[in-house]
């Protein structure tokens, strides 16, 4: 690892697409020096000479032709998002302008950054933990307003302080059992298991409270899988598009339109749904549209909400009926759509087949929206989502960790239970401790630790 820090990298910070500026950030023991072979400014000083957390005015210039007019910004370690010296390029944002710039850094003497370099070294460099690292990535990836108050809440370190204080309990604990066993004489513990037993019960809800809020704070990274079903010409296009508040799927009075999935991304109050439109269930002798029927069947299977789209203006079926069956064990969302006109299935009915909410809305009217999305929030989030004191884990990794904790802290109160030999307690507490020290990064292998910061963009 040390040796991979020795070199000094750099990368565009900022997409490669047309804009107001892009930055080439460099970081390593050679940045200023690099910066100072192509930069030129007003003055004669050298950037390595000049103070740090200062901006300069200049050129870029390689071989006597100037390739663009730049700021420059200086941070010296270890205050540096990396720990190490960074040098950060502002240029004009064109996409030559800025190939150009990181080109003639890494001809004198920069290497281009690998995905999540920058990262990666700030972890390395003790400037982050890996739980914050993650958060990167998160803030980055995030599609709502909660997931980025959720990022941002862990990237100020509010699962290491949780984390650290769990653990701190833990290890005083270990350290009080092994000086124990190594000098009986002068340390008793006779009737320790008594009071081992609240501090274990203790960590252990402090970890179920996290691991109960994990699965919402992965639909809230990732969004809710949010899979329409219903018979043809039932209204599913024109619910899809009233979402996503434009015309995304081709709405037509033929039955059958729809015979692939159309997939969009929409929030509704701050919340993201991953929706699908699939095509009409029913029987069908057509080869095409059979093959959509069987893939809106498989998506529903594998949704993490299901909304039917019955149509009020015609009697159930028998492909209602089947519909009603594949979602009966499914958390879903019944909507008697076409409101707008007579009414020939009522809401009583459906209740006879099904254990769901049930709202009346007409997509063709925008009505029921607003009820819909009050539902969507009540079921997946009990209605609320505070930020005060909550973290939401959002991270599989994470959520093994704690889980791996929560099962060693469960054979300590089975070992206190049953009278175990304390070295019995010592071992499993130790678990649990090493456990919550991977989510901060600790004692991680180093192919993992690349194979998490691969999934990184370059330049971050």
């Amino acid at each position: 690892m040390a040796e991979f820090q020795e070199d000094t990298i750099a990368a565009v910070a900022t997409a490669m697409a047309p804009s107001g500026i892009g930055i080439v950030r460099i970081s390593g023991q050679d940045a200023f020096a690099v910066a100072d072979r192509i930069y030129r400014g007003k003055k004669e000083k050298k950037l390595k000479e000049q103070k740090a957390n200062t901006i300069h005015y200049g050129w870029i210039e390689e071989n006597g032709q100037t390739l663009d007019e730049v700021l420059v910004m200086l941070m010296k370690a270890p205050h540096s998002y990396t720990g190490e010296d960074t040098v950060e390029i502002d240029c004009h944002g064109g996409i030559l302008a800025v190939r150009r710039v990181l080109e003639a850094v890494c001809r004198n003497g920069a290497r281009p950054a690998e995905p999540g370099e920058f990262t990666k070294r700030a972890f390395l460099n003790g400037r982050i933990d890996m739980s914050q690292a993650e958060a990167v990535m998160d803030i980055i990836s995030a599609k709502n307003e909660y997931a980025l108050k959720s990022s941002l809440n862990q990237l100020k370190g509010s699962i290491r302080q949780v984390i650290e204080d769990i653990r701190k309990k833990l290890i005083y604990e270990i350290a009080r059992i092994e000086s124990a066993l190594d000098d009986p004489e002068h340390m008793s513990l006779d009737g320790y298991g008594e009071e081992l037993s609240p501090v274990v019960k203790e960590q252990k809800q402090k970890i179920e409270r996290l691991l109960e809020k994990s699965d919402q704070g992965k639909l809230m990274q990732e969004g809710i899988k949010t899979v329409i079903v219903g018979k043809p010409n039932a209204g599913k296009s024109s619910l899809l598009n009233l979402l996503a508040g434009e015309e995304k799927a081709i709405v037509t009075d033929i039955a059958g339109t729809t015979r692939d999935v159309v997939e969009e991304t929409v929030n509704i109050q701050g919340i993201t749904l991953r929706i699908l439109d699939t095509a009409g269930i029913r029987e069908s002798s057509d080869q095409v549209e059979k093959i959509g029927i069987e893939r809106a069947k498989e998506h529903a299977m594998d949704a993490d909400l299901i909304l039917y789209v019955a149509d009020s203006s015609v009697p159930l079926d028998e492909n209602d009926r089947e519909i009603l069956r594949m979602i009966s064990r499914k958390k879903a969302i019944i909507l008697l759509n076409k409101s707008d006109l007579e009414p020939v299935l009522e809401s009583k009915e459906l209740e006879k087949y099904a254990n769901a909410p049930i709202l009346s809305i007409s997509a063709k009217e925008r009505e029921g929206l607003e009820e819909l999305e009050a539902r969507i929030r009540e079921m997946f989030f009990q209605g609320d989502i505070s930020f005060n004191d909550e973290i939401y884990i959002t991270n599989a990794r994470q959520k093994k960790a704690l889980e791996d904790a929560r099962k060693s802290l469960e054979y300590v109160e089975n070992s206190i239970e049953n009278q175990m030999p304390e070295d019995f307690y010592s071992i499993d507490l130790m678990g649990a401790y090493e456990a919550l020290g991977t989510i901060l990064g600790e004692n991680l292998g180093e192919d993992l630790v690349n194979e998490i910061f691969s999934k990184f963009c370059t330049g971050k």
